[in-house]
């Protein structure tokens, strides 16, 4: 049986396989392991292989996985799910990075229910990038304006963008979409320096997100395995 341990290594090589094709250094690429609906033991083995960033989707599943692991400081929990207003709070309190921000309203809760004792959360800005009707995310023009609410408030830090495209098994297909998040992000960039994470790539388009100029790839099942549905 192939350990968590084994399934990070092979996404790290192919994580470093990705970036030396892309002329690009491996260290710039951050693997973020999502372990939505996987146990607590699950995410133990891949903190002790030295993993320290991980995802959540749900809210309630999220937070309790939080709050069980909260001796582990230096773990960093990402959340990446849809942001439905009425659980915010819980959001803003719990996780570090918030990389689903896809409206003005959410953000202005965001901000609002951040504890102040706490650093600003780290967001993204998700971008709708095939128009998708299946997808979470703002339309590729509605990022300037969310960008510059977001950079209005004291206690979110915005640091880039994150698509999930529409699925397709052609690889031309796959870097078409990322090229577009890319060349908004660059944009974007000029006018807000601080901007350093361009979130795009799963397990399936990995590699085209890599060539398209990734700095943060989210993978579960090849991580973690198959989930219970």
């Amino acid at each position: 049986m192939v350990t968590i341990a084994e399934r990070l290594d092979a996404a790290y090589d192919r994580i470093a396989q990705a970036a030396k094709k892309s002329g690009r250094d491996y260290n710039d690429v951050t693997l973020i392991a999502v372990s939505k609906k996987k146990p607590l033991e699950d995410i133990l083995a891949a903190f002790a292989h030295g993993h320290r960033e991980f995802a959540e989707s749900y809210v309630q599943e999220g937070v309790e996985k939080v709050r069980q692991l909260s001796e582990h400081k230096n773990i960093v929990w990402h959340f990446i799910g849809p942001i439905q207003s009425n659980k915010s709070k819980a959001i803003a309190e719990h996780f570090s990075w918030v990389q689903s921000i896809d409206r003005e309203k959410i953000a202005r809760r965001l901000d609002e229910q951040r504890p102040s004792n706490m650093k600003p959360l780290q967001v993204l800005i998700q971008v709708n990038i095939d128009d998708d009707p299946n997808k979470s995310g703002c339309r590729l023009e509605d990022v300037p304006a969310l960008a510059a609410f977001i950079d209005s408030c004291n206690q979110l830090n915005l640091r880039g963008l994150m698509a999930i495209p529409a699925k397709s098994e052609s690889y031309e297909a796959q870097l078409q979409s990322f090229k577009q998040l890319s060349a908004c992000f660059d944009r974007l960039k000029d006018q807000y320096p601080q901007l350093d994470t361009l979130s795009m790539g799963m397990s399936g388009d990995m590699d085209a997100a890599i060539a398209a100029g990734s700095t943060m790839v989210r993978i579960g099942t090849a991580i973690f395995g198959e989930r219970d549905q």
